[in-house]
């Protein structure tokens, strides 16, 4: 029985970071995005 439980815990465990790595993942892929569309907006000259 207590093994059970014990597994359960892991599984929540390990679950509950892989949540966390995702929405990190996602975050920073977004930030990265900001950045990059940031950038390529200062770059640009207007024209004469």
């Amino acid at each position: 029985m207590a093994d059970s439980n014990d597994r359960d815990d892991a599984s929540e465990q390990r679950r509950s970071k892989l949540v966390k790595a995702g929405v990190a993942v996602g975050i920073g892929s977004a930030a990265i995005v900001a950045a990059l569309l940031y950038a390529s907006k200062i770059k640009k000259k207007p024209r004469r």
